[in-house]
């Protein structure tokens, strides 16, 4: 099973970035779909962007598209999240987790989570 540590959260003015960083321990994202979630208080998780490690495609919700970028570094064996133009409702704590690839896209096909990384937006 590969284990998931996110880095790379903490406070941001609105208009700012931050790079999120989510690194496997146990095995390589070979064959798998690598997703960035996150949860605002009070709210359900949420998709936020996806990775299919073999074919480099991304997919990304459309609230973070064109602001958010995900990227993998297999010299690395992490997935990165780029966030630009930072707005209060990015708010939440951020998850990276995977799925098999060729599973079905849903939270529920998720097997492996990170802890989660608190990004905050705020002036």
């Amino acid at each position: 099973q590969v284990q998931l540590v996110e880095s790379g959260g903490g406070l941001v003015q609105p208009g700012g970035s931050l790079r999120l960083s989510c690194a496997a321990s146990g095995r390589t994202f070979s064959n798998y779909v690598v997703g960035w979630f996150r949860q605002a208080p009070q709210k359900e998780r949420e998709f936020v962007a996806h990775l299919i490690w073999s074919t480099g495609s991304t997919s990304y919700t459309p609230a973070v598209k064109g602001r958010f970028t995900i990227s993998g570094d297999a010299a690395k064996n992490t997935v990165d999240l780029q966030m630009n133009n930072l707005r209060p409702d990015d708010t939440a704590v951020y998850f990276c987790a995977v799925r098999r690839q060729f599973t079905p896209n849903s939270v529920q096909s998720y097997n492996s989570w990170g802890q989660g990384t608190q990004v905050t937006v705020s002036s």
